[in-house]
């Protein structure tokens, strides 16, 4: 009897034992089974956007899975903010590329005066209201703020009796070596604006002009309309090749003083020419002498510039002129009789 007691109790240890080791068994199977989805979601959620984690952790009933998940949660969150930075980045190197574009785009239309948007580009034509009572004449009051502005002039120092005598020397017509004979006896010095073909043409008198004191100065290259050329680079090239040319053959710097062919101009030529240096010379007298067909007499002539003289003026008298050329040497004495005195555009003021 003792015996079959021993022999069922010791079944019953093995039942319990068994029961308990496949106890064991089932709950780290388990728990093996809980880590591994755990685990798995970690990679998962990393993945995914930051909402789908912060739902996941919210759903979850697990304390252990909730502070994993809200560990994903900041792990996540930070790449998040990388990822934010990197388009952040990207979007600023993107902004950089458009900013360069933009910058050729403004580099390739910068050759275009229309570029500058801001400026009048309309042809205006120089005038002037004369007198024959020694007051100064009276231009288009729109001017007056553009030449204040970018440095030009159409009278010098008004307050005192000085007259600025300038020619303007498109071609040559036989007269320019006479008037530098005058000239030079009577101790003046003048300012003489050519284009390039008469520098190229008449090399030995722009050498004397400039060898004798006198100003040789820029009338642009092929006297165009100024405010017509529409590209920068022909437009600085009219006084570019001019300047070279002349210092090719004299050796010498051009005056940075520019006459405007046929004075025409707008805002934007004014701002140009300024731009390179240049001063615009205007004229406060000017007559109708261009025309060597249609000259005037000699006693229309001498009236109508002594009449006009007034402190300051400017005097624009072309070369090509026979009558100009005849009553030269008569019409300076005059003038000097008059307590006037002949000043260079070195001393504009």
């Amino acid at each position: 009897m003792k015996r079959k007691l021993i022999f069922f109790s010791a079944i019953a240890c093995l039942l319990i034992t068994f029961s308990a080791c496949k106890n064991m068994k089932e709950n780290s199977s388990k728990y093996n089974s809980t880590k591994a989805v755990s685990s798995n979601n970690i990679y998962k959620d990393e993945s995914n956007t930051i909402n789908t984690i912060y739902s996941e952790a919210n759903n979850n009933s697990n304390d252990n899975t909730i502070k994993t998940n809200n560990n994903i949660k900041i792990k996540n969150k930070d790449n998040y903010d990388n990822n934010k930075n990197l388009k952040t980045i990207t979007k600023d190197k993107n902004k950089t590329i458009k900013k360069i574009d933009k910058s050729k785009k403004f580099q390739q239309s910068n050759n275009t005066i229309s570029s500058f948007n801001s400026l009048s580009q309309i042809e205006k034509n120089w005038y002037y209201v004369p007198r024959n009572d020694g007051i100064t004449p009276r231009c288009d009051d729109k001017s007056l703020p553009l030449l204040k502005k970018y440095n030009g002039y159409y009278v010098g120092n008004t307050s005192s009796k000085i007259i600025y005598l300038t020619f303007d020397e498109g071609y040559e017509n036989g007269y320019t070596s006479k008037i530098l004979d005058i000239l030079k006896s009577n101790n003046v010095k003048a300012a003489f604006f050519v284009t390039t073909p008469y520098i190229k043409d008449n090399k030995e008198l722009v050498k004397r002009m400039a060898k004798e004191g006198h100003l040789v100065c820029n009338h642009s290259t092929h006297h165009p309309s100024m405010p017509s050329i529409k590209d920068i680079e022909k437009f600085n090239s009219e006084f570019s090749t001019c300047a070279k040319t002349f210092q090719d053959i004299t050796g010498e710097d051009m005056p940075k003083f520019f006459r405007p062919p046929m004075g025409k101009y707008s805002e934007m030529s004014l701002k140009l020419t300024n731009d390179l240096g240049y001063k615009t010379i205007f004229w406060s007298f000017a007559y109708y002498d261009w025309e060597p067909s249609k000259q005037p007499s000699h006693e229309k002539g001498k009236k109508t510039i002594l009449q006009r003289l007034h402190p300051g003026a400017i005097y624009l008298l072309h070369a090509v002129s026979k009558t100009n050329t005849e009553i030269l040497d008569d019409v300076i004495k005059e003038i000097k009789n008059k307590d006037y005195t002949f000043k260079t555009l070195n001393e504009l003021k």
